[in-house]
């Protein structure tokens, strides 16, 4: 049974949806964008400064840092304000790990939790026209923008995962499950999650 499970996914893909509906079907805590906002706000972060900060990681953190069990802050107070907010995020997802019984969407949380014997990797994604599509009804973004959006979005996503582990972010031997939620559908994509995790 596998009672922590870690989903990257790439933007308008529907991850961060399957994650929500996964967590509830399941009856797990899901943990996504609150581990960011939560770990800027006990740094005291204003909330505008956080994505420009995640984007200036000075990279390979999680390699060069502390190797405390919960990655401490302790005999880091010099480090750039971006990897004591990673830090941060670690030490959350290292407690919602210890707790179990969690989903947990980005943050680079499958590398983070990879030497967890109870935690399922997970990658989801879709073909390029799906993502158009979900991005402009799903995500609110305007036609014109949705190829930026796709792009930028990405970009944000790889760089973050890439600086702070050191691997490729999509590449499938990081991960258990590769899923084509553009294919499978939200939900179908939801029970093969669920009966994964039951191992």
């Amino acid at each position: 049974m596998y009672n922590i499970i870690t989903i990257e996914r790439r933007y308008a893909s529907g991850g961060h949806e399957i994650g929500k509906k996964l967590a509830d079907a399941m009856g797990y805590k899901l943990y996504d964008r609150n581990i960011l906002l939560e770990a800027a706000q006990k740094l005291d972060i204003p909330f505008f400064k956080i994505e420009a900060l995640e984007e200036s990681s000075s990279g390979n953190i999680l390699m060069n840092l502390s190797k405390t069990p919960l990655g401490g802050l302790a005999g880091n107070k010099d480090l750039p304000l971006a990897d004591k907010l990673f830090l941060e995020e670690k030490n959350i997802i290292e407690k919602a790990a210890e707790e179990g019984n969690c989903v947990i969407v980005g943050r680079a949380s499958g590398y983070i939790l990879r030497k967890h014997e109870n935690s399922l990797q997970v990658f989801i994604y879709a073909d390029h026209e799906k993502r158009l599509q979900r991005a402009i009804e799903r995500e609110g973004i305007q036609k014109a923008d949705a190829e930026s959006a796709l792009k930028k979005n990405d970009k944000r996503r790889r760089n973050f995962y890439n600086s702070i582990t050191g691997q490729d972010w999509d590449d499938p031997k990081h991960y258990e499950m590769y899923l084509n939620a553009g294919r499978l559908g939200i939900d179908l994509s939801v029970r093969l999650l669920m009966e994964a995790a039951k191992g």
